[in-house]
């Protein structure tokens, strides 16, 4: 099993995405600053601004959502999935893109984390 930190911008708000756009299962939260989810073999754990993870560092910068990074949820129907999710208002960087493996897209969760969806082909 993998453990996988985002920093969330809200707790709450990414809980909810997670959960009721992409099939996590919330086991616990706390407060606003922490929440563990999972997702088959994926744990996922959400780290909000008062989380210990988000801590200055000693050069001072801080930990932040956002950049590149990110896992991969295998999906049985892409476009379906896609649809679904645009017509729910959930951030796209890009359109399907396919290659040798299959099809691919990278979606953004509230607070800016990229998750690509894939489905093999």
């Amino acid at each position: 099993m993998a453990t996988v930190r985002y920093f969330a911008k809200d707790v709450d708000e990414a809980v909810a995405f997670y959960r009721d756009r992409l099939g996590f299962v919330l086991h616990q939260q706390f407060g606003p600053n922490m929440a563990i989810l999972s997702r088959g073999d994926l744990t996922l754990w959400l780290a909000g601004r008062g989380a210990s993870a988000s801590k200055p560092m000693p050069d001072g910068a801080r930990p932040e959502p956002g950049g590149w990074n990110r896992f991969v949820i295998e999906v049985p129907d892409l476009p379906k999935l896609v649809a679904t999710l645009r017509a729910a208002g959930v951030r796209f960087r890009n359109d399907i893109l396919s290659g040798p493996g299959g099809q691919q897209i990278l979606c953004e969760d509230p607070s800016g984390n990229v998750i690509e969806l894939f489905q093999a082909g």
